[in-house]
């Protein structure tokens, strides 16, 4: 007997799901500019520079730059993983800007349980708080800011 196992269509479904990246148009207008803020802060990562000026200035908002770097290094300080971002240009997600553009949109729409849904498995439970409030200031900042 064969050690071999088909999956079922609905793995076959999942998986081939997974393989069509999402696009930044599918998120709400807060984790779209979120994922832009989080591409634009790995940029300047990158060559060691200070995100804040050019984030205000892309952002409109001093408050709304200072809480996207709060919530990018709070994720950066829970994920299991470096996380992965694609080109500023780039209008397709990696699965944790996915990931991430998800539990920000819960988080603006006050839905805890979708929030967590969206990290569940990847972020321990006691981790999940601290990206809660930096979400819920992030989302305060850019409603205050318009």
């Amino acid at each position: 007997m064969s050690g071999h196992h088909t999956p079922s269509a609905k793995t076959r479904n999942i998986v081939a799901a997974l393989a069509v990246p999402r696009r930044i148009e599918t998120l709400g207008p807060i984790g779209g500019r979120f994922l832009h803020a989080l591409r634009l802060i790995a940029l300047h990562d990158r060559v060691g520079r200070d995100p804040v000026p050019e984030l205000a200035t892309k952002l409109g908002s001093v408050d709304v730059a200072a809480k996207a770097l709060i919530l990018a290094h709070a994720i950066a300080a829970s994920w299991p993983e470096s996380i992965a971002v694609s080109r500023f240009c780039c209008r397709l997600l990696t699965h944790d800007e996915a990931t991430i553009g998800s539990f920000v949109d819960a988080a603006a729409h006050g839905d805890r349980a979708s929030f967590e849904a969206a990290l569940d498995g990847l972020i321990s439970a006691d981790r999940m708080h601290r990206l809660w409030e930096s979400a819920l200031a992030l989302t305060a900042a850019e409603l205050r800011s318009l």
